[in-house]
């Protein structure tokens, strides 16, 4: 019983611990956002989509290295990989805090997307494997450190450009960036101490040599269901990136908001994501595929609606937004997980990433090149109506991921029999 005992409180620590990363790995892609106009006049930049490529370049560093790091985490101690992970993610935002040049900023922002790349294909698949038979709920529970990142870093950072930009100007930008960063290397040292007696699940021991062996997919058709899968995602991912940098675009040049005023509205989208993700995340685990056309459904009208919301409306649209949206990324990644062999969740999960993260990553800079176009005329909500009905219209395109899924799972279900363990088999 006190081994029971023991080994419940293990999975119990790393569930939690592995909500605080998620939270650090996220809270690094939404800090530059409210930043954008001051990285320019910092850097003195001609355009903003400059700014909005130290995104772009973040965010590709943090999808490229996916399948490697996936295929590291089907072979070696996860726990290490989550942790250097975020050490090496600190320190790329401290040098980005720090950088005398554009060139040396671009650097940094690499340096700082590789390290984040280690967390989801090491964080997914071990959670999955923790809580076989409540995925859905698990990941929901995971994602709420994500939606804590995402929800206080944006104001904290429009908050503190506003105090410090009268006596430090331009570069204000660079102590929320530098704090953050720094942050994150003591969280990520403190993981790694108090979890260094902790052990993971078996199961990680006796698959560490058949993980390299098994192929990923039996067969063409399930390789070209998940392509088209991965790519449908991308649209996704495409449109929830785009929310939020275009977000804080049309926020500032349309609506006059400050750099605080953007944090703070931003972080409505994930605000009530902190409940949606553990709430659908368990009824999912009933009704998976149901729940999630649901919520992407809905997410989609909401972002075509936005453009026509009063200013009044406008944090209260994204609140709504965000309970939906962000509620599906748990389920889908349960999905996934469900549906391959335990042995290459790491690898599959990588890949998964890197085509529909990195394809969907080209928002960032894509919407800052845009909105440069639009000239005086930016200061007209009117004039962002078609790209929310796009970004909106690519949500809902990008259901048609989900059918794939499902047709993976069948045809791999006959293998999940033989390669997952029995109490599984039965979750899935």
């Amino acid at each position: 019983m006190s081994l029971v005992s023991q080994t419940e409180r293990s999975h119990r620590g790393f569930l939690i611990w592995c909500g605080v990363l998620h939270a650090f790995t996220h809270s690094f892609h939404v800090v530059l956002m409210p930043l954008y106009l001051s990285i320019q006049r910092d850097f003195g930049f001609d355009s903003v989509a400059q700014a909005t490529l130290l995104m772009t370049v973040l965010m590709v560093s943090y999808f490229l290295p996916s399948y490697l790091m996936g295929a590291i985490s089907d072979r070696y101690d996860r726990r290490w990989i989550l942790g250097v992970g975020l050490v090496v993610n600190g320190l790329g935002f401290v040098g980005l805090g720090m950088a005398s040049n554009f060139s040396w900023a671009l650097i940094s922002t690499i340096v700082a997307g590789v390290g984040g790349s280690f967390y989801h294909p090491a964080a997914t698949s071990l959670i999955a494997q923790l809580y076989p038979k409540q995925q859905g709920k698990a990941f929901g529970l995971v994602g709420v450190g994500a939606n804590v990142g995402f929800l206080g870093v944006p104001i904290y950072a429009g908050w503190r450009v506003d105090q410090l930009s009268a006596s430090m100007g331009a570069a204000a930008w660079r102590s929320p960036v530098l704090e953050l960063g720094g942050l994150a290397v003591l969280v990520a040292l403190a993981f790694l101490v108090f979890t260094r007696h902790w052990h993971l699940p078996q199961e990680q021991e006796s698959m560490n040599d058949g993980a390299a062996k098994t192929p990923l997919f039996t067969s063409t058709r399930v390789w070209v269901l998940f392509l088209i899968a991965a790519f449908a995602f991308s649209l996704r991912d495409f449109a929830g990136m785009g929310m939020g940098s275009l977000g804080s675009l049309f926020l500032q040049k349309a609506h006059g908001f400050s750099a605080a005023a953007t944090g703070l509205a931003l972080s409505a989208i994930f605000l009530a994501a902190i409940l949606s993700n553990p709430l659908f995340g368990k009824l999912s685990d009933r009704h998976r595929y149901g729940w999630i056309s649901f919520v992407m459904a809905v997410a989609g009208v909401c972002v075509v609606a936005f453009p026509y919301l009063p200013a009044w409306g406008l944090i209260p649209g994204l609140l709504v937004y965000g309970f939906f949206f962000m509620a599906c990324y748990p389920m889908i990644e349960a999905a996934l997980m469900e549906s391959v062999s335990i042995t290459v969740r790491g690898r599959v999960f990588g890949l998964f990433i890197l085509i529909s993260g990195l394809l969907g990553n080209l928002s960032h800079w894509l919407i800052g090149r845009w909105v440069q176009t639009l000239g005086e005329v930016a200061k007209q909500a009117a004039s962002y109506q078609g790209a929310y009905l796009g970004l909106g219209s690519l949500i809902w395109v990008s259901m048609v991921g989900l059918i794939c899924l499902r047709m993976i799972r069948s045809d791999s279900r006959e293998d999940l029999d033989k390669t997952v363990p029995a109490n599984e088999v039965e979750a899935t």
